[in-house]
């Protein structure tokens, strides 16, 4: 913490969000980067919700380009804040 006040960089800190999503039997989240992580974390919450499986298939903006998974297979979802300079 000390070093950010140190550190003549510290103005060009910037944050991103990504969405995380668990699938079931998987070890590792998908790690999701897009422009309104909101709305993508709103939108598979609400296809997990749903009565039938439903196919969710994002372009993304990170190092992983396009995700496909089906909703009954997801077990949990998160938005993560990263700082990057």
């Amino acid at each position: 913490m000390a070093q950010q006040y140190n550190n003549p960089n510290a103005q060009n800190i910037k944050k991103r969000y990504a969405v995380l999503v668990f699938i079931k039997g998987s070890t590792a989240p998908l790690v999701l980067y897009v422009k309104d992580a909101q709305s993508l974390y709103d939108e598979i919450i609400e296809k997990m919700q749903a009565p039938k499986p439903l196919l969710i298939e994002k372009d993304t903006e990170g190092p992983i380009k396009k995700a496909c998974f089906i909703s009954n297979q997801v077990s949990a979802v998160a938005i993560q804040e990263e700082q990057y300079v």
